[in-house]
Order: structure tokens, then C-alpha cells, then sequence
């Protein structure tokens, strides 16, 4: 049974909530420039309305999460600070004196009341709704990009990741009191992983029957950790790595192991859409989404800034089609019309054909591949090889033996010729300058709300984690905005 969370604080010490929580605090700014009622509204179908012991609010229990978002805390350490700050409890909604929750409860609540709920389009959208309606975003822009996130449970064996975080705790515990290594059990050196849970669990139990050791922060926080990983390695038994990260690539030469954020943005830096995906996806299939998301969300789009990723022909078409702009640099596959040795191979205007370095014009060319969205044509030029055979420059350009001797290129699409006609502007250069917006915004999540790697194993726990983090840093963008504006 549940109720909102709209009640007043009944307590005599409420009052010290107006000494001590300032008005310029975030989070008294979060609470006055957000109703949180649309959780409650949105959950409610996920408890028993009239029956059974009144639950926590599920307001309550999702600013909890918020909480951990905002600050990067784990479920034990968040719990513990909502005891004793007060900024915390006043966001929360709680008498100061009032209890806090176990730190079991969030597990649940992620579990079981979040489930089947589309958390990430909501909470951008009611953000997106709050910036619209205080006037903030005025621009038709997107800028997007994808940012990547580690999985919590990388690619090291199970054993590996427990005994990592074990190792941890006890080099933050001998930094204090080295003695404590007599009192440690025996490590493991089985590869049974049930052997390495029972060694963490006692490893565990001996720390935390030092009160003046593990009230130490650096104890305390590795600690935390550990409990978590444990407790979340349970729950995830059957998986030696997390079930649903996959490999992606950042680069040529570099690559991770985890999951996707396809993020788009407003000109004055408001997330509008997301989509979270596997590590492995491309970025340019979700830019069609992202749109479509930021239309449902109030945008009124007609630019949309991003890197090469998103220049591809289905993009470019559905832009055009949509009376949009794409400032997106076309690859250079396309604008160079995939030639090779361009030097070697030079194009005869009244001809129509190509001329090989020897002097020597195609006899013929046919046009290849199929017609279509995402398809792209090349004409194949053919060139007499009983003259490659005697040829002076034969050598690196005629394989010997072989029975033609072609010269291909890709024929641009006229999509593809009026981007490229668009990308010589000064307009679009100005426009691509603005790209980087998107990128400090990743950097702001993955560095200040722990969006590096993901808190939890699987794709849901993703969602939520990335539902929450966008929430924040767009409410304290819209804050920041409106604060500037007074």
C-alpha cells in the first residue's frame, strides 16, 4: 500500500530545515523547480493501492536513486549520508529525525517497481517539458554524438573481479592498521567461484568487527564495494561477464567492453533524446530515433550538428525528406569517390572515359550495384590487357595472368552531391564548430556522476543508471540557465 508523497513534515524540528538548507541549495532548487508527483503516478500500478503494509513512497525511493546519481555514492554510502545531512532529508521529504530506509530497499525498488517502465524517455521529457516552459530552450538545433560506458563486470573471469575488489579492501585496511593481516582467513586459490564469495564474505565479517577501521572512509567506501559486487554477483550467477555488454571501438586502435548512450542535445546544452544501446552498435542508426524523440519531447528541430558517424545515406535522405539540415562531414570514401590512385588514372571529359598512366583510354565501363537507399553504384572501367601486357608501368598495376584489367569508382548519389555541395559553406563550417558542446556533456556525466562505468550488470541496470544521470546534469543545466537569466 502506498500514498504521495505530498504530504507536510509533522515534526517540532522541521523548522531547522530554514537554518540549515539554504535557499541557494541544489537540491531545495531541484524540489521547488520540480513536481515529483509524475513518479507516483507513473508507479503506482506497481504496488497494492489498499492492502498490505504501507510501502515507502515511491517518490521518495526514486529521489534516493537521484541522490546517488547526483553525488556518485554507493546504495550503503547514500543511505548512511541520508542519515545525518540534512539537505539530503529535506530533499527527501523526511522529518529530521525519521529514520532512513535499509539499503536493500533500492536493489528492490530497481528491481521489481522500476521494470517495464520507460524511465529514460520519461524523465528526459518532463526535464525537456520544464525548459520549454520556462522559456530556456529556444533553439531548432541537435547537436549528437554517442558516449561509451565500461561494463561493471568486464572481461576478467569472475574469480579475477572478486578477488580485485577483495584486494582493494585489504590494502585500504593495512594503509591503517597492517597487523590486521594476522586476522584476514586464508585467501583463495581455488577457481571455484563459490570458494572466492565464501572468502569475501568472511573477509567481510572480520573487518567489520573493527568499528574504528571500517568508519574510516577509504575502509569504508572500498568496503561498500565489495558488499555490492558480492550482493550483485549473486543476483547475476549464471553470467560469467555481464550478459548484455558487448565490444565496441572508439577508435582504430582502441576499443572497450560495455554499452552505448546515443545522446542529442539542444543548443543550450539540454539532453532532448537518448537511447542506450550495446557497446557494438552504430552510431548513425540511431539518429533517425533521437530525432523522432526529440520531436515527442516538444523540439522544434531543423539542424542537426554531428560527426561523420552520421552522414550516412539513409541520414542524409531522411533530412532532406524532413526539410532538416545535417551538419555532418560526409566520409571521405564518398567525396573522394573511393578512387585509388588518382595519379595513375586521370578522366578524359570528351571521351567520357579514364586514361591509364601509360597513355592508354577504357574501351568500355559498366555501371554496377543496385539502386537505393544506402546503396551505392560504381562504374567499372576495362582497358585492353593486351596492352597491359607490353606496358612499361605494368609492374604494381597488371597482375600477370589476369584477364582484365579494370578502374572502378563509386558514383555519388544526388544525396550524397548536394551534402557535399552544403559541407563547402561557410554556414555548415560555423555550424560543425559547435559539435563540442555534446562532447563536454559527456564529459560532465562520465566524470561527475560516474557514467565512466556502469553500476550495475545487464542493460536495464544501464537504462536506469542512464535514465538518472541525464535527469540530473539537465536539471542542473536548467538551473544554472535560469539563474543567469535573473
Amino acid at each position: 500500500m502506498i500514498s504521495n508523497q505530498g504530504t507536510l513534515i509533522l515534526s517540532p524540528y522541521a523548522a531547522i530545515y530554514d537554518l540549515v538548507v539554504p535557499k541557494d541549495n541544489m537540491l531545495r532548487q531541484i524540489n521547488e523547480l520540480v513536481d515529483f508527483s509524475f513518479i507516483y503516478d507513473e508507479l503506482k500500478t506497481k504496488y497494492c493501492l489498499d492492502n498490505g503494509r504501507k510501502a515507502i513512497s515511491p517518490i521518495r525511493m526514486f529521489k534516493y536513486l537521484l541522490l546517488k546519481t547526483i553525488h556518485d555514492l554507493s546504495d550503503s554510502d547514500l543511505v548512511e549520508r541520508s542519515r545525518y545531512d540534512m539537505s539530503f532529508k529535506y530533499f527527501l521529504n523526511m522529518a529530521p529525525e525519521e529514520e532512513v530506509i535499509d539499503p536493500s530497499c533500492l536493489t528492490k525498488f530497481r528491481r521489481q517497481r522500476l521494470q517495464d517502465v520507460n524511465l529514460l524517455d520519461m524523465l528526459i521529457g518532463k526535464t525537456v517539458a520544464i525548459a520549454l516552459e520556462k522559456g530556456i530552450i529556444k533553439s531548432k538545433t541537435l547537436i549528437v554524438d554517442a558516449t561509451h560506458t565500461k561494463a561493471r563486470y568486464n572481461q576478467k573471469s569472475p574469480i579475477e573481479f572478486l578477488q580485485e575488489k577483495a584486494k582493494n579492501v585489504r590494502k585500504a585496511v593495512y594503509q591503517i592498521n597492517g597487523s590486521m593481516k594476522e586476522n584476514f582467513p586464508q585467501k583463495n586459490t581455488s577457481n571455484e567461484v563459490n570458494d572466492e564469495l565464501n572468502y569475501c564474505h568472511q573477509l567481510i565479517s572480520v573487518i567489520e568487527q573493527e568499528p574504528q577501521i571500517t568508519a574510516i572512509p577509504a575502509v569504508k567506501e572500498k568496503l561498500n564495494v565489495l558488499k555490492e559486487s558480492v550482493d550483485d554477483f549473486k543476483e547475476h550467477m549464471n553470467h560469467s561477464v555481464d550478459p548484455d555488454a558487448r565490444i565496441g571501438h572508439k577508435t582504430k586502435d582502441s576499443s572497450f567492453f560495455g554499452y552505448k548512450t546515443h545522446l542529442a542535445m539542444s543548443d543550450e546544452r539540454i539532453i532532448t533524446a537518448a537511447t542506450i544501446t550495446t557497446g557494438e552498435k552504430n552510431d548513425g542508426k540511431q539518429l533517425e530515433t533521437l530525432i523522432n524523440k526529440s520531436v515527442q519531447a516538444g523540439m522544434d528541430v531543423k539542424t542537426i550538428i554531428g560527426d561523420a558517424a552520421y552522414s550516412e545515406k539513409s541520414n542524409i535522405s531522411y533530412t532532406q525528406e524532413n526539410e532538416m539540415e545535417l551538419v555532418s562531414k560526409l566520409n571521405p570514401m564518398v567525396t573522394q569517390g573511393n578512387r585509388k590512385k588518382e595519379d595513375e588514372f586521370q578522366f578524359n571529359k570528351d571521351a567520357g572515359m579514364y586514361v591509364c598512366k601509360a597513355g592508354h583510354m577504357a574501351i568500355r565501363k559498366a555501371r554496377q550495384g543496385k539502386k537505393g537507399v544506402g546503396k551505392n553504384q560504381v562504374d567499372t572501367y576495362y582497358f585492353d590487357i593486351t596492352k597491359c601486357h607490353h606496358c612499361p608501368f605494368r609492374e604494381g598495376c597488371y597482375k600477370e595472368g589476369a584477364k582484365s584489367k579494370t578502374y572502378s569508382i563509386s558514383i555519388k548519389s544526388d544525396e550524397h552531391s548536394k551534402q557535399m555541395e552544403f559541407q563547402k559553406t561557410d554556414y555548415f563550417k560555423e555550424k560543425a564548430k559547435e559539435r563540442y558542446k555534446i562532447e563536454a556533456k559527456n564529459s560532465e556525466l562520465k566524470h561527475r556522476h560516474g557514467y565512466d562505468t556502469a553500476s550495475s550488470a545487464g542493460l536495464f541496470g544501464m537504462e536506469i543508471q542512464g535514465a538518472t544521470a541525464i535527469f540530473a546534469v539537465n536539471l542542473k543545466r536548467i538551473l544554472k540557465l535560469l539563474s543567469e537569466k535573473e
